[in-house]
Protein backbone atom coordinates (compact mmCIF):
# COMPACT_ATOMS: atom_id res chain seq x y z
CA UNK A 1 0.00 0.00 0.00
CA UNK A 2 0.94 3.48 -1.02
CA UNK A 3 -0.48 4.74 1.76
CA UNK A 4 1.59 2.96 4.37
CA UNK A 5 5.36 4.32 2.54
CA UNK A 6 3.61 7.67 3.68
CA UNK A 7 2.45 6.91 6.57
CA UNK A 8 6.06 4.96 7.97
CA UNK A 9 7.87 8.27 6.30
CA UNK A 10 5.62 11.34 8.21
CA UNK A 11 5.88 9.05 11.33
CA UNK A 12 9.20 9.46 12.14
CA UNK A 13 9.29 12.82 11.49
CA UNK A 14 6.68 13.21 13.58
CA UNK A 15 8.86 11.78 15.99
CA UNK A 16 11.87 13.86 15.59
CA UNK A 17 11.02 17.07 14.65
CA UNK A 18 9.67 18.05 18.05
CA UNK A 19 12.08 16.14 19.97
CA UNK A 20 15.44 17.41 18.31
CA UNK A 21 13.37 21.19 18.36
CA UNK A 22 12.75 20.98 22.01
CA UNK A 23 15.59 19.37 23.18
CA UNK A 24 17.64 21.97 21.28
CA UNK A 25 15.81 24.72 23.07
CA UNK A 26 16.92 23.04 26.32
CA UNK A 27 20.31 23.34 25.37
CA UNK A 28 20.32 26.57 24.32
CA UNK A 29 18.64 27.63 27.49
CA UNK A 30 21.12 25.65 30.18
CA UNK A 31 24.68 25.14 27.80
CA UNK A 32 24.79 28.56 25.79
CA UNK A 33 23.85 31.09 27.65
CA UNK A 34 25.48 33.88 25.14
CA UNK A 35 23.56 33.33 22.48
CA UNK A 36 20.42 34.51 24.81
CA UNK A 37 19.73 38.72 24.87
CA UNK A 38 20.96 40.19 27.89
CA UNK A 39 17.13 41.25 28.46
CA UNK A 40 15.88 37.60 28.71
CA UNK A 41 18.49 37.05 31.53
CA UNK A 42 15.11 35.43 33.21
CA UNK A 43 15.28 32.50 30.84
CA UNK A 44 18.62 31.35 31.38
CA UNK A 45 18.88 27.59 33.95
CA UNK A 46 21.79 26.59 35.24
CA UNK A 47 22.07 22.94 35.36
CA UNK A 48 19.02 20.57 36.47
CA UNK A 49 17.41 18.43 34.10
CA UNK A 50 13.65 18.93 33.52
CA UNK A 51 12.87 15.27 32.75
CA UNK A 52 13.93 14.52 36.17
CA UNK A 53 14.02 17.62 38.39
CA UNK A 54 11.13 19.31 36.80
CA UNK A 55 13.84 22.56 36.45
CA UNK A 56 11.57 24.50 33.71
CA UNK A 57 8.63 23.90 32.06
CA UNK A 58 8.71 22.96 28.06
CA UNK A 59 7.22 26.61 27.04
CA UNK A 60 9.33 28.43 29.56
CA UNK A 61 12.92 27.23 26.90
CA UNK A 62 10.95 27.83 23.97
CA UNK A 63 9.23 31.25 24.45
CA UNK A 64 12.21 33.45 24.25
CA UNK A 65 14.37 34.39 21.50
CA UNK A 66 16.19 32.90 19.85
CA UNK A 67 14.54 29.20 20.96
CA UNK A 68 11.48 30.45 19.43
CA UNK A 69 13.24 30.77 15.56
CA UNK A 70 13.38 26.50 16.70
CA UNK A 71 10.33 25.96 18.25
CA UNK A 72 7.35 27.95 16.17
CA UNK A 73 8.56 26.30 13.09
CA UNK A 74 9.25 23.05 14.13
CA UNK A 75 5.51 22.82 15.88
CA UNK A 76 3.97 24.40 12.71
CA UNK A 77 5.85 21.14 10.58
CA UNK A 78 4.94 18.95 13.09
CA UNK A 79 1.20 19.60 12.70
CA UNK A 80 1.28 19.73 9.08
CA UNK A 81 2.87 16.16 9.26
CA UNK A 82 -0.26 15.49 11.79
CA UNK A 83 -2.38 16.15 9.52
CA UNK A 84 -1.35 13.71 6.92
CA UNK A 85 -1.06 11.18 9.21
CA UNK A 86 -4.52 11.25 10.42
CA UNK A 87 -5.76 11.82 6.34
CA UNK A 88 -3.85 8.61 5.52
CA UNK A 89 -4.91 6.43 8.59
CA UNK A 90 -8.10 7.53 7.47
CA UNK A 91 -7.72 5.92 3.51
CA UNK A 92 -5.93 2.67 5.24
CA UNK A 93 -9.14 2.25 7.64
CA UNK A 94 -11.11 2.58 4.23
CA UNK A 95 -9.60 -0.03 2.72
CA UNK A 96 -10.77 -2.34 5.15
CA UNK A 97 -13.82 -1.10 6.43
CA UNK A 98 -15.06 2.08 4.38
CA UNK A 99 -17.56 2.52 7.18
CA UNK A 100 -16.37 1.91 10.62
CA UNK A 101 -17.89 3.64 13.71
CA UNK A 102 -14.55 5.21 14.88
CA UNK A 103 -13.37 6.96 11.36
CA UNK A 104 -15.02 9.96 11.87
CA UNK A 105 -13.62 10.07 15.66
CA UNK A 106 -9.70 9.62 14.58
CA UNK A 107 -9.87 12.08 11.70
CA UNK A 108 -11.74 14.84 14.47
CA UNK A 109 -9.38 14.08 17.44
CA UNK A 110 -6.17 13.62 15.15
CA UNK A 111 -6.24 16.60 12.61
CA UNK A 112 -8.53 18.61 16.25
CA UNK A 113 -5.20 17.72 17.95
CA UNK A 114 -2.59 19.08 15.20
CA UNK A 115 -4.93 22.55 15.09
CA UNK A 116 -4.38 23.20 18.73
CA UNK A 117 -0.98 22.69 18.55
CA UNK A 118 -0.48 25.52 15.97
CA UNK A 119 -2.44 27.58 17.92
CA UNK A 120 -0.31 26.59 20.82
CA UNK A 121 2.50 27.75 19.03
CA UNK A 122 1.41 30.85 17.34
CA UNK A 123 0.03 32.26 20.84
CA UNK A 124 3.50 31.15 22.86
CA UNK A 125 5.57 34.31 23.81
CA UNK A 126 2.76 36.68 23.11
CA UNK A 127 2.25 38.09 26.70
CA UNK A 128 -1.01 39.42 27.92
CA UNK A 129 -1.86 40.42 31.81
CA UNK A 130 -5.34 39.30 31.13
CA UNK A 131 -6.76 35.67 32.87
CA UNK A 132 -8.96 35.31 30.13
CA UNK A 133 -5.96 34.87 27.71
CA UNK A 134 -3.68 32.65 30.15
CA UNK A 135 -6.87 30.92 30.88
CA UNK A 136 -7.35 30.24 26.83
CA UNK A 137 -3.56 29.60 26.51
CA UNK A 138 -4.16 26.50 29.05
CA UNK A 139 -6.94 25.51 27.22
CA UNK A 140 -5.88 24.96 24.21
CA UNK A 141 -2.72 22.84 25.45
CA UNK A 142 -4.73 20.73 27.16
CA UNK A 143 -7.18 20.23 24.06
CA UNK A 144 -3.86 19.33 21.99
CA UNK A 145 -3.13 16.76 24.90
CA UNK A 146 -6.36 15.53 24.90
CA UNK A 147 -7.63 15.18 21.58
CA UNK A 148 -4.10 13.56 20.84
CA UNK A 149 -4.59 10.95 23.35
CA UNK A 150 -8.11 10.34 22.56
CA UNK A 151 -7.04 9.94 18.51
CA UNK A 152 -4.35 7.88 19.48
CA UNK A 153 -6.68 5.32 21.72
CA UNK A 154 -9.22 5.17 18.55
CA UNK A 155 -6.83 4.68 16.13
CA UNK A 156 -5.30 1.27 18.15
CA UNK A 157 -8.64 0.15 19.13
CA UNK A 158 -9.49 0.18 15.45
CA UNK A 159 -6.46 -1.63 13.74
CA UNK A 160 -6.53 -4.46 16.66
CA UNK A 161 -10.40 -4.69 15.71
CA UNK A 162 -9.43 -5.88 12.13
CA UNK A 163 -6.08 -6.93 13.03
CA UNK A 164 -6.28 -10.74 11.41
CA UNK A 165 -7.00 -8.75 7.98
CA UNK A 166 -3.95 -6.59 8.60
CA UNK A 167 -1.53 -9.08 9.89
CA UNK A 168 0.42 -9.57 6.53
CA UNK A 169 1.05 -5.41 6.80
CA UNK A 170 2.20 -4.93 10.86
CA UNK A 171 4.48 -6.31 13.03
CA UNK A 172 1.72 -7.07 16.11
CA UNK A 173 3.70 -6.82 18.75
CA UNK A 174 4.47 -3.22 18.04
CA UNK A 175 0.74 -2.57 17.70
CA UNK A 176 0.49 -4.83 21.46
CA UNK A 177 3.09 -1.69 22.18
CA UNK A 178 0.98 0.90 21.09
CA UNK A 179 -2.24 -0.33 23.24
CA UNK A 180 0.16 -0.45 26.61
CA UNK A 181 1.60 3.28 25.86
CA UNK A 182 -1.84 4.58 25.12
CA UNK A 183 -3.11 3.13 28.12
CA UNK A 184 -0.26 4.07 30.52
CA UNK A 185 -1.07 7.77 28.57
CA UNK A 186 -4.43 7.63 29.43
CA UNK A 187 -4.07 6.28 33.32
CA UNK A 188 -1.28 8.78 34.01
CA UNK A 189 -3.26 11.93 32.58
CA UNK A 190 -6.42 10.25 34.77
CA UNK A 191 -4.04 10.19 38.21
CA UNK A 192 -2.16 13.19 37.52
CA UNK A 193 -4.98 15.81 36.68
CA UNK A 194 -6.23 15.72 40.62
CA UNK A 195 -3.11 16.52 41.47
CA UNK A 196 -2.00 19.36 39.36
CA UNK A 197 -5.28 20.73 39.74
CA UNK A 198 -4.98 21.12 43.46
CA UNK A 199 -4.06 24.78 44.34
CA UNK A 200 -0.84 26.06 45.55
CA UNK A 201 2.72 24.23 45.18
CA UNK A 202 2.35 21.99 47.66
CA UNK A 203 1.23 18.20 47.82
CA UNK A 204 2.37 15.85 50.51
CA UNK A 205 5.49 17.01 50.47
CA UNK A 206 6.04 17.31 46.76
CA UNK A 207 6.68 20.50 45.26
CA UNK A 208 3.54 20.65 42.80
CA UNK A 209 5.42 23.17 40.24
CA UNK A 210 8.59 20.55 39.74
CA UNK A 211 6.24 17.65 39.36
CA UNK A 212 4.04 19.28 36.48
CA UNK A 213 7.04 20.33 34.51
CA UNK A 214 9.02 17.04 35.21
CA UNK A 215 5.32 15.48 34.15
CA UNK A 216 5.23 17.65 31.12
CA UNK A 217 8.83 16.37 29.83
CA UNK A 218 8.14 12.70 30.34
CA UNK A 219 4.42 12.91 29.06
CA UNK A 220 5.65 14.94 25.89
CA UNK A 221 8.16 11.75 25.14
CA UNK A 222 5.70 9.30 25.32
CA UNK A 223 3.30 11.11 23.37
CA UNK A 224 5.45 11.33 20.64
CA UNK A 225 6.72 7.67 20.95
CA UNK A 226 3.49 6.75 19.51
CA UNK A 227 4.72 7.78 16.21
CA UNK A 228 7.91 6.12 16.28
CA UNK A 229 6.38 2.54 17.38
CA UNK A 230 3.90 3.70 14.17
CA UNK A 231 7.19 2.97 11.98
CA UNK A 232 8.39 -0.24 13.65
CA UNK A 233 5.01 -1.39 13.51
CA UNK A 234 4.39 -1.08 9.34
CA UNK A 235 6.20 -3.32 7.60
CA UNK A 236 8.17 -2.85 4.38
CA UNK A 237 5.62 -4.32 2.52
CA UNK A 238 4.78 -4.04 -1.76
CA UNK A 239 0.83 -4.45 -2.70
Amino acid sequence: MENIKKIKSISVWIFLIPFIAVNACLLLTTQFHSLIPDSQLHYRLYGGFPYFDGSASISRTARYFPANLIFKPAMFLTSFFLIKYWLYNKKIIQNFDKNHKHLKKIVFFGVGSAIALTIHSIFLGVHFENDLYKFFRRVIMLTFIIFEIVAQAYLVTTLYSFKNEISKYINERYLTLKIYLVSTLVLIALISIPIISIPGNDFFGINLKYFKHALEWDYFIGVISFYLLTFKMWKNKKN
